[in-house]
């Protein structure tokens, strides 16, 4: 069939090299460029989403664990294991025995495809991965292993699989609006038609159907991400929880400095995604809440925000799911949710939706 992918972030270019691995001609339409937007602006994980247990997402950890694998393993240019530490203090939340049923379980869902059991560090091996560490309260830590990736390089590694298998990229090529029958209208004013089209553009997917006069079936929260770059701490990961809150931040080794996030914050398309001054000093208070070198604004090197297109429903926004839904308007597909890892098993599942319509 002759399809239509628009979006040009992770689950967009995907989506458009496994249609043409299946065989369909593929065209895939971007309003800025390839892997510009919400795909370049993660944690730089590839992870199951230990946090996620907590939600009781079994399904989706034991599959983005699987393409974790993946990932690790077809692009290890572009990728690497990463150790991280998680700190268990008197004060934390989450007792060592939970923790320890969590990464037990972690470990499980890894199965065959898993890249490193946990282990339980006492308080001065701890201290030796990361020094710097408040040892105050310190009762040890857990050590596990998640991927570690550039985000907006893997993603370009994608889009160059799907180029390479026959798929017309198009960057700088908004599309205006859509039809049910599969026409879609170029900024140019334009119309072509398609056999299915498929509506991947993350956040603005349910923009583009309302501007078009088509439903939304799928509301979504729009969910703001910030991160900082601050100087190198060191080689292990950390991930921490927020004082106070259910929440957990991650402290990562990246490219020579250290990267601090994220945040959740509710975000509207009409306002500028950008990391605010609250979401500033949020971050700064919780790295200097557990590392002995503080850091201040004028440590900051770099920083970063996104806009994740969560499903819709959650009171709070660190409880939405990070799930996928799918849903048909005759000749369209609009793609909702989902979360870097699990882009190649949406992008398995948009194919296997394109095979069932025809």
């Amino acid at each position: 069939m002759y399809i239509a992918v628009i979006g040009g972030g992770i689950n967009g270019v995907t989506s458009a090299w496994q249609l043409a691995l299946a065989g369909h001609q593929v065209e895939l339409f971007e309003r800025d460029g390839l892997m510009q937007a919400t795909s370049a602006a993660s944690s730089k994980l590839l992870h199951g989403g230990l946090r996620y247990l907590e939600q009781g997402e079994f399904r989706l950890v034991h599959e983005a664990l699987q393409e974790r694998r993946w990932w690790i393993k077809k692009a290890p240019h572009l990728t690497r294991r990463l150790p991280i530490l998680y700190p268990i203090y008197q004060s934390g939340r989450r007792p060592r025995w939970q923790l320890k049923i969590g990464l037990w379980l972690y470990d499980l869902l890894s199965g065959r495809k898993g890249i490193g059991r946990h282990r339980w560090l006492n308080t001065r091996q701890t201290l030796r991965c990361s020094p710097d560490l408040q040892p105050d309260g310190l009762l040890g830590a857990f050590l596990f292993f998640d991927g570690q990736m550039d985000d907006q390089q893997l993603g370009l590694w994608v889009a160059e699989q799907a180029r390479q298998h026959g798929v017309l990229l198009h960057d700088h090529q908004p599309v205006q609006a859509l039809q049910a029958d599969g026409q879609l209208q170029l900024a140019s004013g334009e119309w072509r038609r398609f056999d299915r089209v498929i509506n991947v553009a993350g956040p603005w997917a349910n923009q583009l159907l309302q501007q078009s006069g088509l439903a939304v079936r799928q509301p979504l929260d729009l969910v703001r991400g910030s991160h900082l770059l601050l100087p190198p701490l060191c080689r292990y990961g950390h991930m921490l929880e927020v004082p106070g809150e259910a929440r957990i931040v991650f402290v990562l080794p990246f490219q020579g400095q250290t990267l601090l996030g994220t945040t959740e914050v509710r975000q509207q398309l009409s306002e500028p995604i950008r990391c605010s001054s609250a979401e500033r000093q949020y971050l700064l208070k919780l790295y200097n809440h557990y590392f002995v070198t503080k850091r201040f604004d004028t440590d900051i090197q770099r920083e970063f925000a996104g806009v994740r297109p969560l499903l819709g429903g959650a009171d709070d926004a660190s409880k939405a799911s990070r799930e996928y839904a799918m849903h048909w308007q005759q000749a369209v597909l609009t793609v909702n949710g989902g979360k870097w890892t699990t882009a190649r098993a949406l992008a398995k599942q948009v194919v296997a939706q394109v095979q069932s319509s025809h």
